[in-house]
């Protein structure tokens, strides 16, 4: 079976024709004298700025006021006031006109930000039926009590509807900065890890130059050892004659590896796993075995030159 396709106007035709029946089910309402009112009401539909929308809440005050002198009092032969009637075309105009507003705004937002929106495709709230709405009813002449119930029924139903889609555009915005916050963050943590890498890089080449190694030396064997610069003289002699200070260097006779030239290289894994791409691993290890086994690097350096090793 086939089924007729729905769409907001066509659900806004169905909401006024369940109203007028509504309306004719009862004893026609008597409204007295009609004083016709032309309403002026600033009303943008679709993406209206925000100045745009701001005049359209200044102007709703006088637009009700004008609406609620226009409708005279009188009472229905049913029992149904002409004075209820106007009170909740009020009240919905008041409503409609805060849903257009806030869905003005959201839209607005959303083309401010600029973010993609998930689901893609929708960035703004369609106004024009319920901006349409609200105009109609607005300018409805007071006398006209079943227009007016009829265009009440209608515009609720768009506010509704508006503000379901309103909700809807502002949780898609509220995801968007939420992935986009995380996407900077995930960036900029990136870019910390990055730059930490490069200058651990560029530190480790700078340590690892002879001139750089020696620096290193100098300074933990003082802070770790009390070792001066008679020591550190000693100490220079020694690695210069083993290594040059060159932290690749490598026996190909015996084996022995590294600054110190230790014997096998991977004794210097105790001092740390970098031990064959770091200067200052090396010198860590070999000044403690200095320590061990000789005491001080002149006492070492004088064992090396009395039988060329130590």
């Amino acid at each position: 079976m086939l089924h007729a396709p729905t769409t907001r106007a066509s659900r806004r035709a169905a909401a006024m024709a369940r109203a007028h029946a509504d309306v004719t089910t009862r004893q026609p309402i008597i409204l007295g004298v009609a004083a016709a009112a032309v309403l002026t009401v600033a009303i943008t539909a679709g993406t209206a700025t925000a100045a745009a929308a701001a005049e359209a809440g200044d102007a709703l005050p006088t637009t009700i006021a004008t609406f609620a002198a226009a409708a005279p009092d009188a009472t229905a032969s049913a029992g149904t006031s002409v004075s209820s009637v106007k009170t909740e075309a009020i009240d919905t105009l008041r409503d409609a006109q805060a849903a257009l507003q806030d869905a003005q705004a959201a839209t607005l937002e959303v083309a401010t930000v600029g973010l993609p929106l998930d689901p893609a495709g929708t960035t703004a709230v369609d106004t024009s039926e319920l901006a349409a709405g609200i105009t109609t009813l607005a300018t409805t002449r007071g006398d006209s009590g079943m227009r007016i119930v009829l265009g009440t029924k209608g515009v609720a139903e768009e506010t509704a509807e508006t503000v379901a889609q309103t909700a809807e555009l502002r949780t898609s915005l509220e995801t968007a900065k939420q992935k986009k916050a995380e996407a900077d963050a995930a960036a900029k943590k990136a870019a910390e890890e990055k730059a930490a890498a490069e200058a651990a890089a560029a530190a480790l080449a700078r340590n690892n130059t002879p001139e750089g190694a020696k620096a290193t030396a100098r300074a933990m064997m003082s802070s770790r050892y009390g070792w001066g610069g008679d020591q550190f003289s000693c100490l220079s002699s020694l690695w210069t004659k083993e290594s040059g200070w060159n932290y690749q260097a490598y026996n190909r006779n015996g084996g022995a590896t590294g600054i110190p030239q230790a014997l096998p290289g991977s004794k210097m894994a105790s001092a740390g796993g970098d031990w064959r791409t770091n200067a200052a691993t090396q010198i860590s290890w070999g000044l403690d075995y200095i320590k061990r086994a000789y005491g001080t690097p002149c006492s070492a350096w004088g064992h090396s030159q009395a039988v060329n090793w130590y």
